[in-house]
């Protein structure tokens, strides 16, 4: 007894004595994270008139009910769940083809790399600007031209005019934007384990195919169960180039939960609506969060 007093009371003096170096931060993350937190979700119960800064009426899960009714956001929150399920798995499987690609190379490593990563340190802007002159329709848009003159197609396709080509094209470049950082992740993950490994299994007899579904993949498991939650996340948070390139057309049939959150709330100027959308956002993103990690603590057991 008198020793878990002590130790209490050591705990007490230790946390009294970094409480100076934390309060600072506790009090940053109270008024940004916090208070911001709390206030959106009261909002989204709310008719919120954001020119006087008020509510007007309290409303409850008026909002939230609205939104399950509401076909073009159950069209936004299909082509999230849509990107999410292309590009996720698209970024691993490329970035841990060019991670195992570029971890072979014994000269040129380094510039491999950089190449690899180019696509993700490019502004946002201007690579979605040149996804739209690739995938412009009639014969002007590089894409038709190409498959015009490979003998692929016979008529220009309007890529961008479609619900699903255009989804198409933000699939690719979700892919393609972010393939090299799985890659980069994964590289270390793979310069993490011996050769000395890679050489027994040579010696063994094993292929280049056993050893990369034998070894590789099992050695990578939790960076992969890590990207898997990273990359999700950030699927659902996809806006930049779905605005830079669809705008949503044609006719809202591309937009996603984000872009559509921003129009409710700056176009149609609905806050309640709009802090609804967020807060059954991060209420999805949270559940799958915790079912990915509590498959890889599965795994791990």
């Amino acid at each position: 007894m008198a020793s878990s007093k002590r130790k209490f009371m050591i705990g007490c003096q230790q946390w009294l004595k970094a409480l100076p170096f934390l309060i600072f931060g506790f009090v940053l993350m109270a008024m940004f994270i916090l208070y911001p937190l709390i206030r959106n979700i009261y909002i989204s119960f709310t008719d919120f008139n954001v020119i006087k800064n008020e509510v007007t009426e309290f409303v409850g899960a008026k909002n939230y009910l609205d939104l399950l009714k509401d076909r073009n956001y159950l069209i936004a929150f299909r082509n999230t769940l849509l990107y999410a399920l292309v590009t996720v798995p698209g970024q691993m499987f490329f970035g841990l083809i060019l991670a195992c690609l570029v971890n072979s190379v014994r000269k040129g490593q380094t510039f491999f790399k950089v190449v690899c990563y180019l696509p993700v340190i490019t502004s946002w802007v201007v690579v979605s600007l040149v996804f739209k002159y690739l995938f412009m329709s009639g014969k002007g848009g590089l894409i038709n031209y190409a498959l015009m003159q490979l003998h692929l197609i016979r008529q220009p396709i309007a890529w961008l005019q479609s619900e699903w080509t255009a989804n198409v094209v933000l699939w690719l470049f979700g892919i393609w934007k972010g393939v090299g950082w799985v890659m980069i992740i994964y590289l270390a993950a793979l310069q993490g384990v011996p050769s000395e490994v890679y050489e027994a299994s040579e010696i063994d007899g094993a292929g280049a195919v056993r050893r990369f579904f034998s070894m590789t993949l099992p050695m990578v498991r939790n960076t992969t169960n890590y990207l898997l939650t990273v990359l999700t996340i950030g699927a659902f948070g996809a806006y930049i180039h779905v605005m830079m390139i669809t705008e949503g057309a044609p006719l809202g049939t591309t937009n996603e939960l984000m872009n559509y959150m921003y129009n409710t709330a700056f176009s149609t100027y609905n806050i309640g609506s709009a802090a609804a959308q967020a807060v059954l956002m991060g209420v999805i993103v949270l559940i799958l969060t915790m079912i990915q990690r509590r498959v890889s603590q599965d795994q791990v057991n």
